[in-house]
C-alpha cells in the first residue's frame, strides 16, 4: 500500500511543545480501531490537534457497500470537528492512513503487507472498535467485542515497538455489582467457550438461549465487554495493557466543538425524542445518579493513560473509570428539569407536539402513559394522515423509539458506585500544561451550562437544525402549546361529561367539540415534516 509507505518515511516538522504528553507522541506511530465512531473521531482530532509532531495515525476501517476505506476516510474528515485542523494544520491530515480491515474477520482482515507495516512501526494501540447496540445479536456482539479484541491482541504481540495497548471498555461491564472498583472482577463464563458456542449454534437457537447465556448481565453489550476484559487478562501477558471504562458518553464539553455529538445513542436520543414532542414518558428513578461523561473527557483520559503506561510500565493491567457519579454527580431529575427548560428556550424545528411529559418511577403507570400519550396519538395522527392522503409514519417512529428506550430502562432504574481513584491519581501525575491540554477532571464540569450546550449540539449536529431556524421553531412551539392546552382542556371536560352528564343533546355538543378538535389536529399536522 503506497500510502502507508509514504507515511512511514514522512515526518512533518512542526513547532515543539512544552507538553510531556505531546512530546511523547513525537515521531510515534499510532493504530486506532473504531476511528470512524463517535469516540474515535474525537480521538483522531485530538491527537492531530494537540500532538502535532505525531508521525502517523493508522485507522482500521471496514469498507462499506460502494465506499472503500479511502472514501470512508474522506467522509470522516468532512465532519465539522475537523474544521480547525483543516484550517490551521492541513498538512497533518496526510498523517492519517486508512488500513483496510474488519475486526470480525480472521487476522482482522488486514493484508500481510499492511500487517508488516503495523508490526514494524506502531507504538500505541487504541482499541475502541465495538458494537454499542445494547440489543445486538449475541453472534455479532461476540464477533466484534470479543473476537475483535482477541485478534488485535494477537497482532499487538507481534509489534516490535509497542509501548501501550489502550482498550476502551465500559463501566457497566460489571453492572451486576453495585460498588465497582478499578480492577478486574472474575466472570464465570469462559471467553473461548462462548466463542465456540456462538460459532457452532444455529442463529435462531442461539437467540432463544441468549438470556441464559448472559444471565447476570442486562444485554449482550455489557456481557461481551466483560468477556473482552477477561480475554485481555488471559492472552495479554507481557503486553502493556491499560483499560479505560467510560460510563454514559455524551456530547463534548469543551473540544473539539462545544456540544458536538453525532448520534442518537443514550441520553441524546431521549433529548431528541422529548424535544420533538414524541417521547412523553420514560421509566426512570429520578433520584438516582445519571453517570454522564463528556466525550472529550474520555478522549483526554485515553491519551493520558497511554502516555503514563508507556513511560511508567505499571505491573499488571491498570484500569481507569471514566465516570462522574462519585466526583460530580448529576441526577436524572436534573436532566429532566434542565432538559425541559433548555428545549423550550431553543426548540427543535418541525416538532410533532408540544414538548412535555415526565419520568415515571412506576412501571405500570409508565406503560399506561405510553399507551395514552404516545401510542394512541400516533395511531390517531397516522389515521388522519391516511385520510388526507399523506404518508403515515408516526406509529413506526413510536415503535422504534420505544425499542430504543426499553434498552435504556435498566440504566435509568439502577445506580452504581464507580470508584475512580486511579483517575484522580493519574491527573496529579500530569504536568500543569497537560492538565490544561488533556483535562479530564470532571469535578470542574458545571452541569447546567453543559446540558444547555448538549441540547444545542443535538439540535445542530444531530437533527441538522441551523441556528437561523430558531425563530420559526419558537413560533411553531407557541402554536403547539395552544393546541396542546386546548386538547387537554377538551379531554378534561369530556371526562367530566361522561362521568356526570347523560343528556343526549349535551352529548351531541361534546361530539361536535371532539370533531372540531380532530379537525384542528388534522390542520396542525397537514404541514408536518416527519424526520
Amino acid at each position: 500500500m503506497p500510502e502507508i509507505a509514504s507515511c512511514v518515511s514522512k515526518n512533518i516538522k512542526m513547532a515543539s511543545t512544552s507538553s510531556p504528553i505531546s512530546d511523547f507522541f513525537r515521531g510515534r506511530h499510532v493504530l486506532i480501531t473504531g476511528g470512524t465512531g463517535f469516540m474515535g473521531k474525537v480521538l483522531v482530532e485530538k491527537l492531530l490537534h494537540s500532538c502535532p509532531n505525531i508521525a502517523c495515525i493508522y485507522l482500521l476501517i471496514r469498507p462499506k457497500k460502494s465506499h472503500d476505506v479511502k472514501s470512508r476516510l474522506d467522509q470522516l474528515l468532512n465532519a465539522a470537528i475537523f474544521d480547525w485542523v483543516r484550517k490551521n494544520q492541513p498538512e497533518s491530515l496526510k498523517k492519517l492512513v486508512p488500513i483496510n480491515g474488519d475486526v470480525t474477520k480472521f487476522e482482522l482482515g488486514i493484508s500481510p503487507l499492511d500487517q508488516k507495516t503495523l508490526i514494524d512501526n506502531v507504538s500505541i494501540v487504541f482499541h475502541s472498535a465495538a458494537t454499542v447496540k445494547f440489543d445486538e445479536a449475541l453472534k455479532l456482539s461476540v464477533a466484534m467485542n470479543l473476537l475483535g479484541t482477541k485478534r488485535l491482541v494477537q497482532l499487538s504481540k507481534r509489534m516490535t515497538k509497542l509501548e501501550a495497548f489502550v482498550h476502551v471498555s465500559t463501566a457497566y461491564c460489571n453492572c451486576n455489582r453495585q460498588d465497582v472498583e478499578e480492577h478486574l472482577y472474575p466472570i464465570p463464563a469462559d471467553p473461548e467457550q462462548i466463542i465456540q458456542c456462538v460459532d457452532c449454534l444455529d442463529e435462531n437457537l442461539l437467540e432463544s438461549i441468549t438470556p441464559k447465556i448472559i444471565k447476570g448481565w442486562p444485554n449482550t453489550y455489557t456481557f461481551t465487554k466483560a468477556l473482552a476484559e477477561k480475554m485481555l487478562l488471559l492472552l495479554g501477558d507481557g503486553l502493556p495493557i491499560v483499560i479505560v471504562r467510560p460510563s454514559i458518553v455524551t456530547a463534548s464539553w469543551r473540544e473539539p466543538i462545544l456540544g458536538w455529538v453525532d448520534n442518537l445513542n443514550g441520553p441524546t436520543g431521549l433529548l431528541a425524542g422529548a424535544g420533538k414532542g414524541v417521547l412523553r414518558t420514560l421509566l426512570c428513578h429520578k433520584d438516582l445518579i445519571a453517570d454522564l461523561v463528556p466525550v472529550d473527557i474520555c478522549i483526554n483520559l485515553l491519551i493520558s493513560a497511554a502516555w503514563y503506561t508507556a513511560t511508567n510500565r505499571p505491573k499488571g493491567i491498570e484500569i481507569y473509570h471514566c465516570t462522574s457519579g462519585t466526583t460530580n454527580p448529576i441526577y436524572w431529575k436534573d436532566i429532566e428539569r434542565l432538559g425541559h427548560e433548555f428545549i423550550l428556550e431553543n426548540p427543535f424545528s418541525d416538532i410533532l407536539w408540544y414538548p412535555g411529559g415526565s419520568f415515571k418511577s412506576n412501571r405500570v403507570v409508565n406503560c399506561l402513559c405510553v399507551a395514552a400519550f404516545q401510542m394512541a396519538p400516533a395511531y390517531i395522527i397516522d389515521a388522519l394522515a391516511k385520510i388526507t392522503g399523506r404518508q403515515p409514519r408516526l406509529v413506526r417512529i413510536h415503535k422504534r423509539l420505544q425499542k430504543a428506550v426499553s434498552c435504556l430502562e435498566f440504566f435509568t432504574t439502577h445506580e452504581w458506585n464507580f470508584k475512580n481513584t486511579n483517575v484522580q491519581k493519574l491527573f496529579t501525575e500530569l504536568d500543569p500544561n497537560d492538565q490544561k491540554t488533556f483535562y479530564f477532571d470532571v469535578s470542574q464540569l458545571e452541569w447546567r451550562s453543559y446540558i444547555e450546550s448538549y441540547i444545542w449540539g443535538t439540535r445542530q449536529f444531530v437533527l441538522k437544525d441551523h441556528p437561523s431556524t430558531v425563530p420559526n421553531a419558537k413560533l411553531r412551539l407557541r402554536r403547539m402549546y395552544y393546541l396542546h392546552r386546548t386538547t387537554q382542556m377538551v379531554f378534561v371536560v369530556l371526562a367530566i361529561r361522561y362521568i356526570l352528564l347523560g343528556n343526549k343533546s349535551i352529548r351531541r355538543f361534546w361530539y361536535s367539540a371532539l370533531c372540531f378538535l380532530i379537525k384542528c389536529i388534522s390542520n396542525a399536522t397537514s404541514s408536518l415534516r416527519l424526520v
